[in-house]
């Protein structure tokens, strides 16, 4: 098992190749996660991004986009390794605020994701039945 082990998951009520497109920009993933660089491993359009993952960390990261109702569920995933760090580094970790804090960074990329594609449709409306759709 990884010392960061994360999934998380968020409901974003819109097409699923738009979530795709707004994964898939590289221009974000520097806000979103500042301190890893990624590099795309599969590219799978409205199904989401695999990617490996260097920097601060060392393993894997995935946006899984699963089509649910009317949107996509965004599934996020990271498994890694704190880089250069030894086992006794390892060890006085506070390995509980690593993982908390890489979980509040994919949520923070997801709730902008949904946020932005959901911005145009009337709460409690379906983004079938509104007609509204993003560039």
């Amino acid at each position: 098992m990884n010392s960061v082990q994360i999934a998380d998951e968020t409901f974003v009520c819109a097409d699923p190749a738009e979530v795709g497109r707004a994964v898939a920009d590289a221009s974000s993933w520097r806000r979103w996660w500042p301190d890893l660089a990624l590099t795309v491993v599969e590219d799978r359009g409205p199904a989401g991004q695999r990617w490996t993952v260097a920097g601060a960390l060392t393993g894997t990261m995935e946006v899984w986009l699963e089509p649910m109702m009317d949107g996509v569920l965004l599934h996020y995933f990271l498994h890694a390794e704190p880089t250069g760090v030894t086992g006794h580094d390892l060890a006085r970790m506070n390995l509980a605020a690593l993982n908390h804090a890489r979980r509040v960074a994919g949520k923070k990329m997801s709730f902008e994701v949904k946020a932005r594609l959901e911005a145009d449709r009337p709460v409690g409306v379906s983004r079938l039945a509104s007609g509204v759709s993003h560039p």
